[in-house]
């Protein structure tokens, strides 16, 4: 069974490193075809929006369906509609409003299937007699590596074969997502689920989080952290390029190290983590990882400073997702486990597209120094549950869910 372990997760990286190229392959096929930045925008909003929705409502689904078909419908759906949008522009002709469709439809099918990978994990570690803390950072280290890879690949390929072939290239991962579950991960047993229906079912996964204090309070400190951290990534850092280090090419540079620093983090979670303790893990983790980096930027720090700053947050964010995994497998009953997924990666999605506008609209009122040490204060503060609240002090007891 350690064979289809490893399936699950080269599947993953193949999703994930489709949904990279489409991420930089969109703007670019948009730019070219229309020549506007504010309709490129639009685009931008429409591959945003259904993330959100159907990582809500997504997950519910997959619970009903099997978590192995689920993952299997939603990459062979999501290849399908990516292979449509060049197969058009080539062909027949490709209208603007029609490729906004294609694209809302292509991001709504291909969440369910992140969920439903996230759901098979713990069965699939259990079969191969691989730990918790090893599997959860494995796949987390995978996601984090495809992201990387696929970013730079997607650069090189639109320079070499155009945007409109590379979501061809997109299309195809894909549908080899969907061909390795098929033929790598057996038929798993079915575990029993509820029977009210689609709503019954969604009200159980939603009525279960918020039952349970300590993903509950996890689910909130990810909404807040999820939404400083977009606006620090899209405004923030260039502004510190711009006007602090004077080098644009630093915004590129700080972002990099952050996320080389949260793969190495992940890795070495993955050797150690087992003999750690976890809520106190989690908790300086999760507050290194925020708080120093901007604090840094506030100050005006130079950029080799800023760059070793940073490198240490990222590598204390690489053992944060691996956490929250197995708090979500360890106490998550298993007919709930894909919506409870589900609702807590919408809940970190939904409040993303307003960092950007928090982050521009209170330097353009205080300043980049003001806004960088009010983010920061933020940081602090949404860290502090796991060395108070009495609820955190379960992740150290961890309960078996219910199968």
């Amino acid at each position: 069974m350690r064979r289809s372990f490893i399936i699950l997760l080269a599947a993953n990286a193949l999703s994930v490193t489709g949904n990279v190229l489409s991420v930089l392959a969109v703007p670019w096929f948009v730019l070219e075809t229309t020549g506007s930045a504010v309709l490129t925008g639009v685009a931008s909003f429409t591959t945003t929006l259904p993330i959100v929705i159907s990582a809500a409502f997504g997950g519910t689904l997959v619970d009903r369906v099997g978590h192995r078909a689920g993952s299997m419908l939603s990459d062979l759906v999501s290849g399908l509609i990516v292979l449509t949008i060049p197969v058009l522009f080539l062909t027949t002709g490709l209208s603007y409003p029609f490729l906004l469709v294609l694209l809302f439809l292509r991001w709504l099918a291909a969440t369910p299937g992140e969920t439903a990978r996230k759901a098979m994990l713990p069965d699939l570690a259990a079969a191969a007699g691989v730990g918790l803390e090893r599997a959860t950072a494995a796949y987390d280290g995978v996601h984090r590596g495809a992201s990387m890879v696929g970013a730079p690949l997607a650069g090189v390929l639109i320079l070499w074969i155009g945007p409109s072939t590379l979501l061809l290239v997109d299309g195809v991962t894909f549908l080899l997502s969907a061909l390795l579950v098929g033929v790598g991960i057996p038929r798993m047993k079915r575990h029993r689920r509820d029977s009210g229906g689609y709503a019954g079912d969604l009200r159980a996964g939603l009525a279960f989080l918020r039952r349970d204090r300590l993903q509950f309070s996890a689910t909130g400190m990810i909404v807040v952290t999820n939404l400083l951290d977009a606006g620090v990534t899209q405004v923030l850092l260039a502004l510190y390029a711009r006007d602090v280090a004077g080098d644009p090419r630093a915004f590129g540079l700080l972002a990099g190290v952050l996320g080389a620093g949260a793969m190495a983090g992940t890795i070495v979670y993955g050797a150690v983590g087992g003999r750690l303790p976890m809520r106190l893990t989690f908790g300086w983790c999760f507050l290194v990882a925020g708080v120093p980096r901007v604090l840094a930027l506030a100050l005006g720090a130079p950029l080799p400073v800023a760059l070793a700053v940073t490198a240490v947050s990222g590598f204390a964010a690489g053992a944060i997702n691996p956490i929250l995994g197995i708090l979500q497998y360890s106490r998550t009953p298993a007919p709930l486990r894909a919506r409870v997924i589900g609702a807590m990666s919408a809940a970190a999605y939904v409040g993303m597209p307003m960092g950007g506008l928090l982050a521009g609209s209170l330097t353009e009122f205080t300043g980049l120094s003001t806004t960088l040490f009010v983010f920061a204060g933020v940081f602090l503060l949404v860290s502090v549950p796991p060395f108070v609240c009495r609820a955190w002090r379960e992740l150290d007891r961890p309960q078996p869910a219910e199968t």
